[in-house]
């Protein structure tokens, strides 16, 4: 028995599911790498560009015009979407299932309530952070402008704010993290993070060789 991510009451532990956050800059491939991930492990997957648009009452593929910082991408909105993203997981860890999140998680605070919930629930959690060059995301990003199923409204100038504002998850141990380059097929890119993943958890540490900080 352990107490809830708000600690005020005793809520069942899940010792067999574990909680996966895949985090990083906008058009990183943090999504595709995400969604493949809880597909061929039959996790939850919860998405924040999908949780965003449904706090705001909007489809998922709708464009919303809003700049950075306003509209449905005020602190204020993005706390909302973080915390649905929360109790979404606590509600799939409780029940014993395995749980995706994707998210940018550019800030420290916000990682760490993940930490924090996932330690409070007693299960197992690694977060995966994704990155590639400029190179790659001004590409993805001009892909994805002309894809009218695409959910994200990433734009390069939105791209350039959150670099600025992103820090560096120095705060997790090496243990809990792995670092990718996202360039690749996604097919490698699948078995390479299966590799990992499995290599940090026979050796019970951290296989970062692509850390970028």
């Amino acid at each position: 028995m352990s107490m809830n991510s708000d600690n005020s009451s005793p809520v069942e532990s899940a010792p067999g599911a574990v909680l996966y956050i895949f985090f990083g800059l906008i058009a990183t491939g943090k999504s595709t790498l995400a969604q493949a991930w809880a597909s061929r492990h039959a996790l939850s997957y919860y998405n924040s560009d999908v949780v965003r648009k449904e706090l705001a009452g909007l489809d998922a593929t709708s464009k919303s015009p809003d700049a950075h910082g306003r509209g449905i991408y005020t602190p204020e909105f993005t706390a909302r979407t973080y915390e649905q993203l929360r109790r979404r997981a606590e509600t799939d860890l409780r029940q014993g299932r395995g749980v995706v999140l994707d998210a940018s998680y550019t800030e420290r605070a916000e990682r760490e309530r993940i930490v924090d919930l996932a330690r409070s629930l007693g299960v197992e959690f690694h977060f995966v952070h994704c990155h590639c060059s400029d190179e790659v995301k001004r590409q993805r990003l001009a892909r994805r402008s002309r894809d009218p199923e695409a959910v994200s409204d990433g734009r390069w100038e939105i791209y350039l704010r959150q670099r600025d504002k992103f820090q560096p998850p120095v705060e997790l141990p090496a243990s809990r993290l792995t670092v990718i380059d996202t360039a690749g097929p996604l097919p490698q890119l699948l078995e390479e993070l299966e590799r990992r993943m499995n290599t940090a958890a026979a050796a019970g540490a951290g296989v970062n060789t692509d850390r970028p900080y």
